[in-house]
Formats: C-alpha cells, sequence, structure tokens
C-alpha cells in the first residue's frame, strides 16, 4: 500500500512513502528547473561539430558555480561530472570526455542543479547541425510522448496512467520504450518515490495527488528497448546500437494538473521546434 506524507516531515527516501508538498516545494522547485533550464538554454551555443563533450560540461559547472548552485551529479556514487552527454546510441548516463561532437549527432544532455536545498532536474536533446530524417522523427516522437506523460499527470489519473500514454506514442510511431530507466520522484532530494515507468496499464499504479513532484524523462529506441551498461559502470547503450532520445522535464501536481518547473526560458526545449520558429 502507497502512504502519503507532509513533506516536511519526511527527511530521506523511504520505499512506498510518497511526500507530498506544500507552496514551499513548489517555489523552491520553480527557482531550481528555472535555473537548470537556463543552463541548458546557454548550452545550445556549444553543442557544435568539433567541440568536446568536456567543454560542455565544464561550462555548466562554471554557470553552476557564477549562480550560487551546485550540480548534483558531481561525486555522485562516484561519478565525476556536472552532467550527462548521450550521444546517438548511448541512452543515458554519457560521461563527458576530450572526444568532439560530429555533424549528425543527437546529444541528450541531462542536469540537475542544487538550489537551496532543492533539485531541478531537466534533460533534453541537442541536434549537432544537419542530422538524419530518422534521428529527427525519434526526437520528435520523444517529445510527443513527454507531452503525451505530461498531459497525463493530474489528480484523479495514476502513474499508469503516465506511463501508458507515452507508450502509446512511442510504439504507434514503431519505436520503444526503454524499461530499464523510470522517472523518479525529487525535490530535497535527488531520487526520491514515486518511480515513473514510461510504459504501463491505465488506471494502475500510484493515484496522483497535488504536492505530488517528479520527473517525466521518457527514452524512446528506434529500436528493441534492450540496453546495456558498459564497463564504465555508467554509460547505458542500446544492444542493438540504433538510435536513442530522451526528453526530461521535473513537474509538480496540482489541484487541476500539473506544473512544469524546468520550462526553457528561450523556448528552446525541443530542439526542432526551437529551429522551425
Amino acid at each position: 500500500m502507497t502512504t502519503y506524507v507532509d513533506a516536511s516531515s519526511k527527511a530521506r527516501r523511504t520505499a512506498g512513502v510518497i511526500p507530498l508538498h506544500g507552496e514551499e516545494g513548489f517555489i523552491g522547485m520553480r527557482k531550481a528547473g528555472q535555473l537548470t533550464a537556463q543552463a541548458l538554454d546557454i548550452l545550445v551555443d556549444y553543442v557544435e561539430a568539433g567541440v568536446p563533450t568536456s567543454t560542455i560540461d565544464r561550462v555548466a559547472y562554471e554557470f553552476a558555480r557564477d549562480n550560487g548552485a551546485i550540480p548534483a551529479t558531481i561525486f555522485y556514487k562516484g561519478y565525476r561530472h556536472s552532467l550527462c552527454t548521450s550521444i546517438n546510441h548511448v541512452v543515458c548516463h554519457g560521461i563527458p570526455d576530450e572526444r568532439p561532437l560530429r555533424e549528425g549527432d543527437i546529444v541528450n544532455i541531462d542536469l540537475t542543479l542544487i538550489v537551496d536545498g532543492w533539485y531541478g532536474d531537466s534533460s533534453r536533446m541537442y541536434p549537432v547541425g544537419e542530422i538524419s530524417r530518422k534521428a529527427e522523427r525519434l526526437i520528435e516522437v520523444t517529445y510527443e510522448g513527454l507531452e503525451a506523460g505530461i498531459a497525463a499527470a493530474k489528480p484523479g489519473n495514476t502513474t499508469g496512467d503516465i506511463g501508458a500514454a507515452i507508450q502509446a506514442v512511442a510504439e504507434g510511431e514503431r519505436m520503444s520504450v526503454v524499461r530499464d530507466f523510470v522517472g523518479h520522484g525529487v525535490g530535497r532530494l535527488f531520487h526520491d518515490e514515486p518511480n515513473i515507468l514510461h510504459f504501463g496499464v491505465p488506471g494502475t499504479g500510484v493515484p496522483l495527488k497535488p504536492g505530488m513532484i517528479f520527473t517525466i524523462e521518457p527514452m524512446i529506441n528506434l529500436g528493441r528497448p534492450h540496453v546495456k551498461i558498459l564497463s564504465d559502470g555508467w554509460t547505458a547503450v542500446t544492444r542493438d546500437r540504433t538510435l536513442s532520445s530522451q526528453a526530461e522535464h521535473s513537474i509538480g501536481i496540482t489541484e487541476t494538473g500539473c506544473e512544469i518547473f524546468t520550462l526553457s526560458p528561450g523556448g528552446l526545449f525541443n530542439p526542432l521546434a526551437a529551429r522551425a520558429a
């Protein structure tokens, strides 16, 4: 049975115990989410052919430092970077390095900034120059899936409704939803309850209540959903080497729907829509 508690009385993650946040939590998440989104906007200018992902990592670190924030991933379980850069067939948790980006790459950048103790978590896709039509369509479907999941995130629905909405979009385009990684509660903890699956059956899972705060972050593959972890212990790749894409927002359930905390200030969250504007 799922238990809901006032977030102020819950200091650490407890399995099956979901914190419900009041206005203080929403204010904190707005601030953290907006700074994270601002940082991801700034990185648009650095995602170019010839630029190593280590440069992108450095820019994010300097932005966080200059704005009184802390990248949540630095030293998290031994990780040593400010963000993750997942290129082409890398599903998630790609590690920044000195290899330059190449024309036609697609890159997911996943960044979480801690602001006044609140974790703003978001990721988005970045095309490097001109990309293939199949890469474009994969990104389009990923964003459509995220939008469908967010539309289902409202009181009276369940976490299963979110997953089912995303799964219907992806599989309707003959793509697949990664099962190995999920969205999660967020707030004063990096990873909290509930887990948000990006596939599922409508009406199942945890009932959504006002005050719940979590991420929705579908990972969509052009091929099969299976992944494997490389020897570095972090990098997850598609087993069939097909392209993968991800998009992520942090949201809070309200009385009438949900609030997105990580909206792009510059309207740059969806790179293909931004290019067309």
